[in-house]
């Protein structure tokens, strides 16, 4: 694990799951160094605030510690989803505090001011970092878990007091001090007012109008000529550089000048006395001090990281045992961003069987950089750095890794490449094993072609038996064919551009690659009767190799031509079929508009209709008035008739259009006892389902018959209550009316309706009163009655019923005879 040494000493670990393992340096660190790890810390550490985490940065390691490498990851990643989610997490810059920290724990010992400064900058930024951890605790749990706790805000304020930004100790660090600078600048004062006047006094006897009091060697003097005869008596402290002026203490203010030095002393005594007072303060506090400051470091490395994560887009690999299968989503080179050109992702996908990755193809297209990338994205997470792969990713957990890179010749050592690789390769070879990493750039190269590929089969199918995960790049054409014949070895490829003779960079597992040297060569105007006798020479089999070769790409070429084509036609389908969705969806549109202002029409008519009822019922009343006043029997008997018919007349018409409004409602289930509403009037209670689906609805104490299409439920349970007694045939007739009816726990336009229905009922069966319960209450339900009846002529008179019978809770209405 990685730790800053300042967070090791004060013994706050950087997660909970303790200091792992760093890796045996022997096999890695020259492995990072062909890698070119430092590079990448140092991309990562320049995301940090201050230069103590971008130094922690700079010292992480690999380790084999799975567990801790999954903590770290993970509280990584927790700042990382900060970052791309725009909440952000701030770090703060700190001081290096182990000089003062560790003097706190030497008693007796004194703090300087430069030392008390960066404790006060460094618990000022401790508790802004606290903040933060405590703001995104729901969001990253694990980063608030990072909190340590803090001194006491007085030792705070008491810093801020004594001292200010710029490291100054100012008046308000004690009263002491305060009185003791103030003697200081009176006994400067009366100073320089004493040898100013006795400069002014010289003039034209030593002194000139342009000297001014200065100071020599911490005592104030004044300029006088050497030459001066009449200059006043007193200590010479210096001369100028032409030895014409003298520096001289008059004798007069040497008393004052001692008075001055004896006030700077004491206030230097109290300077002294402020920082032991202050030292002793913060001694108790010294760990706390150190876990606070350790903890913004930290703090610094993690969010630097989390910031690098999401800056690559970088997703958290998953970690497994050295043994596992590897899989690889969307690698990049992590030294590759923010170039000029593109940078290529690749994937790799290798089962539990398959250790070692032959990589051919020619120069230039990308094999080292493949290398690399593989060795630094482990070597990333193995350091508790989220690397630039994509979801999905899944990666051994190596114990050691070794790398032969580049060109290893020492003149100094007396090594040859060859030699050089060689030994590489031996140091490989003795220490391999399952849970090592290896990375071989042009296995074999570096002497007589067929040794060199001797060499190099024997060693990569040593490495396969040990089952060490081994990639190795190769221009050797006998090595393509050691992945048809030995297990665990399978061939790869960088795609290279036949027609362009350039790179595509596109990884390729299972397909070796051709070198194309001289179709390079032929590019490049190497003349054409030296590339023919070039061709000639090469070995039939290399000949029969490089055409297979060249005929799997062309079919691969074929393919991918073939797979963009129909991908081409699968988006025109779905560009297609989006556009019929929207007609379809337009179309549907207009359906419903149409269907809307149908049954707005609809509406339109019935409302009409209704309107023509409402004035055939003020005939049918004006009708019944005359069959009340008229005093012949035939003409009563006649105008009985027109009313008959007319209520018949009206009831058929009723009858359509409750037809008409039943065609366009969809009927919702009603059960016995369930509370509904008639229309959008009358509230009342099923009672009884007639045999033909009619509803028989009680509102108070009036029984009403409806269709179940008019009526709307108002509970969403349909309740079953017992079944009311079947009602006689009789009770059904339409005409029927009680001579009560009952409205309380009705709205007041509920009330208005049943009322009127009461009235029409009442009349129609020649009841000569009707008693209309309506309570007291509010009194809004009784206003409604007042109102119907008031203007109803075909009543005689109301009022309120006795006390005993209701009182002011019922109105009683007579009707004319």
């Amino acid at each position: 694990m990685m730790h800053d040494e300042s967070s090791v000493a004060a013994g706050v670990p950087a997660t909970d799951t303790g200091t792992p393992q760093f890796l045996p340096e022997a096999s890695v660190n020259e492995a990072l160094e062909s890698l070119e790890f430092a590079l990448v810390l140092e991309r990562v550490a320049g995301f940090a605030a201050g230069p103590l985490g971008a130094e922690a940065i700079r010292r992480r390691r690999p380790t084999g510690d799975m567990a801790w490498i999954e903590a770290e990851l993970a509280v990584v990643n927790e700042a990382a989803g900060l970052v791309r989610t725009r909440q952000g997490i701030s770090s703060e810059p700190v001081p290096d505090v182990s000089r003062a920290t560790g003097r706190l724990g030497i008693e007796g010992s004194v703090l300087e001011i430069g030392e008390m400064i960066s404790l006060r900058l460094a618990l000022a930024a401790a508790r802004l970092v606290s903040g933060e951890l405590k703001r995104v605790e729901k969001d990253a749990p694990r980063l608030f878990l990072l909190q340590r706790p803090l001194p006491s805000r007085t030792i705070e304020r008491r810093l801020e007091l004594a001292f200010d930004t710029d490291g100054y100790l100012l008046d308000t660090a004690s009263p002491g001090l305060a009185a003791a600078r103030k003697e200081v600048r009176a006994a400067r004062d009366r100073l320089v007012k004493r040898l100013e006047s006795l400069l002014r006094s010289s003039e034209g006897q030593g002194a000139t109008s342009e000297s001014a009091v200065t100071v020599r060697n911490g005592r104030y003097v004044i300029p006088l000529r050497r030459d001066s005869r009449s200059r006043p008596g007193g200590i010479v402290h210096d001369e100028s550089a032409s030895g014409g002026t003298l520096f001289v203490e008059p004798a007069e203010a040497i008393e004052l000048g001692n008075a001055l030095r004896s006030a700077e002393a004491a206030e230097e005594r109290e300077v002294l006395k402020v920082l032991r007072d202050l030292t002793d303060l913060l001694r108790p506090e010294r760990d706390i001090i150190a876990a606070a400051h350790a903890m913004c470091v930290l703090v610094d490395d993690i969010v630097a990281r989390g910031r690098y994560a999401a800056e690559v887009d970088g997703q958290v690999p998953a970690v497994r045992e050295p043994s596992s299968p590897v899989t690889i989503r969307n690698g990049r080179h992590p030294l590759l961003f923010g170039g000029d050109f593109e940078v290529i992702p690749f994937n790799l996908d290798l089962i539990e069987s398959e250790r070692t990755v032959l990589i051919s193809g020619p120069n230039t297209g990308g094999k080292t950089v493949l290398l690399k990338a593989v060795g630094l994205i482990a070597a990333m997470t193995q350091s508790g750095i989220i690397p630039p792969v994509g979801g999905g990713t899944v990666l051994p957990v190596f114990q050691r890794m070794f790398t032969d890179i580049g060109d290893r010749q020492s003149i100094a050592a007396s090594l040859s490449t060859f030699s050089a690789h060689v030994k590489a390769l031996k140091g490989i070879l003795e220490n391999a094993d399952i849970a090592s990493l290896i990375l071989l750039d042009e296995v074999g190269s570096g002497t007589d072609p067929a040794e060199g590929a001797a060499l190099a089969a024997a060693a990569l199918l040593s490495l396969t038996r040990r089952r060490a995960l081994t990639l190795a790049s190769t221009h050797l054409g006998t090595l393509k064919q050691l992945a048809s014949v030995s297990a665990g070895v399978v061939n790869a490829s960088l795609e290279f551009d036949a027609s362009t003779l350039s790179p595509t960079y596109r990884f390729l597992k299972g397909v070796p690659g051709r070198s194309y040297g001289l179709a390079i060569a032929r590019r490049l105007g190497v003349p054409e009767p030296v590339l023919v006798d070039a061709e000639s020479q090469v070995p039939d089999s290399e000949r029969h190799l490089d055409a297979v070769l060249a005929a799997a790409e062309q079919r691969e070429r074929q393919m991918n031509a073939r797979a963009a084509a129909l991908e081409e036609r699968a988006s025109g389908i779905e560009a297609l079929a989006a556009r019929l969705a929207v007609q379809a969806s337009s179309q549907e549109i207009r359906e419903t508009e149409l269907k809307r202002k149908e049954r707005e029409a609809e509406k339109q008519a019935r409302k009409e209709t209704k309107t023509y009822l409402m004035e055939a019922r003020r005939r049918v009343e004006a009708a019944i008035s005359t069959v009340q006043t008229s005093a012949d029997e035939a003409v009563a008997r006649e105008a009985r008739r027109q009313v008959e018919e007319g209520i018949k007349v009206e009831s058929q018409a009723l009858a359509q259009v409750e037809e008409e409004e039943i065609a366009t409602r969809s009927i919702e289930p009603v059960g016995l006892g369930q509370r509904v509403r008639i229309g959008q009037g009358s509230v009342g209670e099923v009672r009884e389902i007639r045999p033909d689906g009619k509803l028989v609805v009680f509102v108070g104490a009036m029984r009403m018959v409806v269709n179940p299409a008019m009526v709307t439920p108002l509970s969403g349970d349909a309740a079953i209550a017992k079944p009311a007694p079947r009602s006689s045939p009789a009770s059904e007739v339409a005409h029927e009316s009680p001579t009560e009816i009952d409205l309380r726990g009705m709205t007041g336009d509920e009330a208005e309706s049943a009322t009127i229905a009461a009235v029409d009922g009442a009349v129609l069966a020649e009841l000569p009163y009707l008693r209309i319960i309506h309570g007291m209450g509010t009194g809004v339900v009784r206003e409604r009655v007042r109102r119907v009846v008031t203007g109803d002529r075909r009543i005689r008179s109301f009022g309120f019923a006795p006390a005993n019978q209701g009182g002011t809770g019922v109105t009683i209405v007579e009707f004319a005879e």
